[in-house]
């Protein structure tokens, strides 16, 4: 089920009149020029929630107000739909076929109509083919494949629902957002609940695509997937990453310890994330002093354990192009203290990465491979 979600303009000096029939026109002045429409989108392409209509200004001082009219289809007769002092007309509701304008005269005089714009839903935007979903802690970035009708594209609709498991079904439909992108964050979600996320795209005179596929998603804790922010936003608490604070001294990898979201403004995290002003691409830049880092190949890594053992040397504080697929890796000098750390990029925006990470907890040991099993002491791989 689809939420229809009504946005009201608001129009000065709007004046809505019972529907009648249009009279001979009998004014001086010139009919309104350039009508033109914008449909306001509900969430169902079938059914928009309303029409915006605007044209130019008739440039007299002897105009009174103009008359819109409309008809819901070519075989019935055009009636009077309101009247207007502004240049724009705002009718809720699921559109009529048709429709035209006229300007009045300080007399009552009415002029010719104006054109005739047809509300064409042959002309609705091809739907995005397909839509994924990347589960997050309290998150879920959501990607789509751009719709194929781009030329007459203007943003998209983000859609999300409550789900149902008894009944498997998505209810309560609502926004969740815009986005001029093929990507989308939806954030601040429970833990646990499962939800559903529709999206749709929109074209300049407001029709709605079609929905692709619906993605049903369920937020969890989990560093295997973690988000960090690009410093200089308003996320900047969070643009910063520590492998590992071994706050005890014990030499664990113990909860709270591991894969840890930071300031970027710290200097002791292990590096931040930085964009290029003059292209919005992401950097990934060493911060703690005992802290370097290399490109792990020249070509994507299909999942973070392809990172096996972490090379003796190559590392450097230069910054590194965050790239999605590409694997990265760490040592970590920490007074006598030498550690490894490796990621992967999963995702890569304008704003925040996502990536996968381990860390070696063993002093000086290289390998980077994930455990299957649960750590049992400080020389297993911490890993999320």
């Amino acid at each position: 089920m689809r939420l229809s979600l009504r946005y009201l303009l608001v129009l000065p000096a709007l004046v809505a009149v019972a529907c009648q029939e249009n009279t001979v026109s009998s004014g001086t002045l010139a009919p309104p020029q350039n009508l033109a429409y914008e449909l306001d989108p509900s969430g169902d392409p079938n059914q928009p929630a309303g029409i915006r209509l605007a044209w130019d200004d008739v440039l007299s001082s002897d105009l009174a107000s103009y008359r819109i009219y409309s008809r819901g289809s070519t075989t019935a007769a055009f009636q009077l739909r309101g009247e207007t002092t502004s240049n724009t007309f705002h009718d809720n509701g699921v559109p009529h076929l048709q429709y035209y304008v006229t300007a009045v005269d300080l007399g009552g005089g009415e002029s010719n109509g104006s054109n005739v714009v047809t509300v064409n839903e042959y002309l609705q935007i091809g739907a995005p083919p397909s839509l994924t979903g990347i589960t997050l802690d309290s998150a879920i970035h959501l990607d789509w494949q751009d719709t194929p009708d781009f030329g007459r594209f203007k943003w998209y609709r983000v859609y999300s629902s409550d789900y149902n498991l008894g009944q498997s079904q998505c209810v309560n439909w609502a926004l969740e957002g815009t986005t001029v992108s093929h990507e989308f964050l939806a954030a601040q979600l429970p833990n646990g609940v499962t939800r559903c996320f529709g999206v749709s795209a929109l074209d300049t005179l407001g029709y709605e695509s079609l929905w692709a596929p619906v993605w049903l998603d369920t937020p969890r804790p989990d560093a295997r997937n973690v988000l960090v922010w690009a410093l200089g936003g308003t996320h900047d608490a969070q643009s910063g990453f520590r492998f590992w604070d071994d706050l005890n001294g014990n030499g664990d990898g113990d909860a709270g310890e591991l894969g840890l979201v930071q300031s970027g403004s710290r200097t002791d995290i292990d590096f931040v994330i930085h964009v290029n002003s003059a292209d919005s691409t992401l950097w990934i830049v060493p911060v703690f002093t005992g802290t370097s880092a290399q490109l792990y190949s020249a070509s994507p890594i299909a999942d973070l354990t392809s990172i096996d053992l972490a090379p003796a040397s190559g590392y450097s504080r230069d910054s590194l192009l965050a790239r999605p697929g590409f694997g990265y890796v760490f040592e970590i000098v920490d007074g006598s203290v030498l550690h490894y750390g490796a990621l992967r990029m999963t995702q890569v925006s304008r704003q925040y990465v996502i990536f996968d990470w381990s860390v070696q907890t063993d002093p000086g040991n290289p390998d980077l491979v994930p455990p299957k099993g649960p750590a049992t002491s400080g020389h297993a791989v911490a890993a999320r």
